[in-house]
C-alpha cells in the first residue's frame, strides 16, 4: 500500500494540464483547455481541462476526473499504478508499507531491470543514430524498409554494434551490474566468464508493456548466417513473461479504446508500418501462441478484434486455437486474409490508411464462418472429414459462454456444413459439459477457498444503497454527503469547550458533532467511513475534502467522492460564494431534513406494519402508541425546518 504522505506529495505536484497534454492535444479556451476527448472520437473539442479545479471533464462521454482518475481511465492503470506513474513524472519517491524485507527488495530489484532496460533502450538508438555503424547499417537497413525518422523514433528502434562488446563495455563504464545485465538477457556470460552482447550485430525492436516500461527487446540480424534465426528474443526475467506481453500496445491503446477496435498481426514490422500507414490501433503476438494473459490485455482496451492474415494456410491453420481461446474470453473475433503475397506490412506500404480500414471493412468475415470454410475446402466431399469439421466448430461454438451468440454461430455452421442443427446443438452441449467437468477436476480446495475468502471480503465492504431500496433517509443521507465531499474542510463558525475556549469549526466537524447530539447515524456504512477519514485527516496542510477523497487509496471511497464532483454533467464550482456565505445554514437545514427523513421512513414502516395484518392486537396497539409518537416528532421536526 502506497503512504499517504506519497499520495498528498504527488496531489501536491500534479499539474493536471501537464499530465492531459502527455496525450491530448490542449488548446486555451479562457481560464481552461480544450481539445478532442481521448475517450471516443469526435471532431469538435468538448474535453475541457480546469486548472484551477485540477479536473478534467468531456461534456460528450462524460468521462474524466483528477488527473489520477484520467490516468486510470485513459490506460486501465490501477490506483496505485497512476500514482507510481505520476511520482515518476515529478521524481517524488514511492513509500509503500505493508511489504516484508524480502518483498521490497524484490520490487527494488524489478526497478533496477526496469532502469537497466531503459539504458539500454537508449543507448541502442544512440548507437544507432550517432555512430558510422549504426548509420551505415542499422538506418540503412530501416530505410531501406521505407521506415520514416519519425516513425524510428517512436518505436525508438535501435542497433547493437557487430563488436559483440559494446553493450557490455559501455554498461561498465557506468558501473551497472553484470549480474543484472545476464538476468535481463543484454548480455551472455562465455565460459571464460566474459560477458557477450546477446543482440551484437543487429536491429533493435524494444518491448514496451502497456505502462510504456521496456521490458524486453528483440534483435534483427543484418547478415545471413547458417543456423541463426532471423529474430532474437530476450529471455523471460523478473520483468518479462512473453505471454503476458503485447508488441505495440503502449503505442496501439488509446487507438484502440477510441475506435473500439484492436487489429492483431504477427510481428514487430507488421506493427510499425500500419502506424506509418496511419492506422494506430495495432498490436503483434510477436509470433508466438495467443495466452490468456495477452487476451486479457486486449480486452482491457476492446471486445472487438480483428485478426489479420497473410495467404499463408498452414500458418493460419496453427493459430486457429489461440483463436479458440479468444471466444472463451467472449471477445467479437473477425478475420480478414490479405491478398496473395501480402502481408500486413506489405500491404501497408502500399495503401493509405483510409483505403487499408475500407479494405478492412469490406473484406473481414465472422471469425466462425471464415474458420468452417476454410476447413471444408481441405475436407472436399469426404464424409468422415467433413464431420471432424463440424466437430472441430462445434468445439469452438462451445467456448462462448453468451447463449444468444452461441445459437446464431450453431443456426449458422448448420447451414454452411448442411449438418442439422439439432445434431450440432448436442455436441456441442455436450463439448460444453466435458469443459466444464474438466475445469472442475482441475481446480483445487485452496483455490476454492480463496474465492470464499474474496466473496466474504467483498461482501463486508462498504457499499452504496442502490436505486431499488432509496429511501426518504437514503436520499437525505446522499444530499448530506455531497455537501460533506465538497465542503468538509470549510469554517463555518466558532466551538466552544468547556473552559470557554473557542476554536473554529468546520463543516465535517458540525455534521458530526450534531449528529451524535441528535442521536442519528447514517445506514450505509460507507459515509461513515468518509466522515471518519476526513476527521482523521482535517488538520493536514492544505488539506481539503473534495481533493483528499478523489486520490483516496481506497476505490469505493475514491468513486463515490468522484461520483459527487459533477453536476449533471458539469464540473462543480466549490468556490461558489452563494453557497459558501450560507454553509452553517445549509448544514442546519441538511441535518434536519436527515432527522425528518429518518422519522418519515420509520413512519411509513409502521404504517404498513400494521394495516399488513400480520399483527397480533398486543402488537398492533404497540404499533399505533409508537407510530403515534414519531408523527408528533414529524410534527416538531418540520416546525424546526
Amino acid at each position: 500500500m502506497i503512504d499517504r504522505k506519497t499520495i498528498d506529495q504527488v496531489y501536491q505536484a500534479t499539474d493536471i494540464v501537464d499530465v492531459v497534454s502527455d496525450f491530448v492535444s490542449l488548446r486555451k479556451a479562457g481560464v481552461n483547455y480544450k481539445g478532442l476527448c481521448p475517450f471516443h472520437d469526435e471532431k469538435t473539442p468538448s474535453f475541457v481541462v480546469s486548472p484551477g479545479r485540477g479536473t478534467c471533464h468531456c461534456f460528450g462521454c462524460g468521462k474524466g476526473g483528477t488527473a489520477i482518475n484520467f490516468l486510470m481511465e485513459l490506460n486501465n492503470m490501477t490506483y496505485p499504478e497512476a500514482i507510481r506513474w505520476l511520482a515518476r513524472k515529478y521524481g517524488i519517491e514511492v513509500i509503500e508499507t505493508g511489504f516484508d524485507d524480502k518483498a521490497n527488495a524484490e520490487r527494488k530489484h524489478r526497478e533496477e531491470l526496469l532502469a537497466l532496460n531503459q539504458w539500454a533502450n537508449e543507448w541502442f538508438q544512440q548507437t544507432l543514430e550517432d555512430t558510422p555503424e549504426g548509420q551505415g547499417i542499422g538506418l540503412s537497413y530501416l530505410r531501406s524498409r521505407n521506415f520514416r525518422d519519425d516513425i524510428i523514433r517512436k518505436f525508438q528502434l535501435g542497433y547493437c554494434p557487430a563488436s559483440g562488446y559494446g553493450l557490455g563495455d559501455a554498461a561498465r563504464k557506468n558501473h551497472i551490474s553484470e549480474d543484472n545485465l545476464v538476468e535481463t538477457g543484454l548480455c551472455i556470460r562465455a565460459n571464460n566468464g566474459k560477458l557477450r552482447d546477446r543482440f551484437f550485430g543487429r536491429v533493435i525492436f524494444p518491448v514496451h508493456n502497456y505502462l510504456g516500461k521496456v521490458v524486453a527487446f528483440g534483435g534483427r540480424i543484418l547478415q545471413k548466417k547458417d543456423n541463426v534465426g532471423k529474430y532474437l528474443n530476450s529471455p523471460e526475467s523478473p520483468i518479462y513473461y512473453k505471454s503476458n506481453e503485447l508488441y505495440g500496445i503502449y503505442f496501439a491503446k488509446q487507438a484502440i479504446q477510441r475506435q473500439d477496435c484492436c487489429y492483431l498481426v504477427e510481428g514487430y514490422t507488421d506493427v510499425i508500418s500500419m502506424h506509418q500507414c496511419g492506422i494506430e490501433n495495432v498490436v503483434a503476438s510477436s509470433g508466438t501462441a495467443l495466452t490468456h494473459d495477452q487476451i486479457r490485455l486486449i480486452k482491457k482496451f476492446t471486445t472487438n478484434l480483428t485478426v489479420l492474415y497473410d495467404g499463408d494456410s498452414a500458418g493460419i491453420k496453427a493459430s486457429m486455437r489461440g483463436i479458440d481461446m479468444l471466444l472463451e474470453h467472449g471477445l467479437n473475433i473477425k478475420v480478414l486474409l490479405l491478398p496473395d503475397g501480402d502481408d500486413p506490412d506489405s500491404f501497408a506500404r502500399k495503401h493509405t490508411a483510409e483505403e487499408y480500414v475500407d479494405y478492412i471493412n469490406q473484406h473481414q468475415v465472422d471469425f466462425i464462418r471464415f474458420k468452417t470454410d476454410l476447413l471444408l475446402q481441405d475436407a472436399g466431399n469426404d464424409v468422415r472429414a467433413r464431420a471432424s469439421v463440424i466437430n472441430n466448430i462445434a468445439d469452438s461454438i462451445a467456448r462462448i459462454d453468451d447463449t444468444i451468440t452461441r445459437s446464431l454461430y450453431i443456426t449458422e455452421c448448420a447451414t454452411l456444413t448442411g449438418a442439422r442443427e439439432q445434431d450440432i446443438i448436442e455436441t456441442v452441449n455436450s463439448t460444453r459439459n466435458r469443459m466444464k467437468l474438466n475445469k472442475l477436476k482441475t481446480e483445487n480446495k485452496d483455490t476454492s477457498q480463496a474465492s470464499q475468502a474474496s466473496q466474504a471480503s467483498v461482501a463486508s465492504q462498504p457499499s452504496q444503497p442502490s436505486q431499488a431500496s432509496e429511501t426518504s433517509q437514503s436520499r437525505a443521507a446522499a444530499e448530506l454527503m455531497k455537501y460533506v465531499i465538497r465542503y468538509g474542510e470549510r469554517t463555518i463558525g466558532d466551538a466552544e469547550d468547556e473552559n470557554g475556549n473557542t476554536r473554529p469549526l468546520t463543516f465535517v466537524e458540525y455534521v458530526s458533532e450534531t449528529m451524535n447530539n441528535d442521536e442519528l447515524s447514517f445506514t450505509q456504512p460507507l459515509y461513515t467511513a468518509i466522515i471518519q477519514e476526513l476527521l482523521a485527516n482535517k488538520d493536514k496542510p492544505n488539506f481539503t475534502a473534495l481533493n483528499f477523497l478523489l486520490t483516496h487509496p481506497d476505490d469505493e471511497i475514491r468513486n463515490y467522492a468522484l461520483s459527487q464532483a459533477t453536476d449533471n454533467g458539469s464540473t462543480i464550482g466549490v468556490n461558489d460564494d452563494s453557497i459558501l456565505d450560507h454553509l452553517y445554514e445549509t448544514a442546519e437545514k441538511l441535518i434536519a431534513d436527515l432527522a425528518l427523513a429518518v422519522v418519515s421512513d420509520k413512519i411509513t414502516e409502521l404504517d404498513h406494519k400494521i394495516k399488513s395484518g400480520t399483527l397480533t392486537p398486543e402488537d398492533i396497539i404497540e404499533s399505533t402508541i409508537t407510530l403515534s409518537r414519531y408523527k408528533e416528532a414529524q410534527i416538531q421536526l418540520k416546525r424546526r425546518r
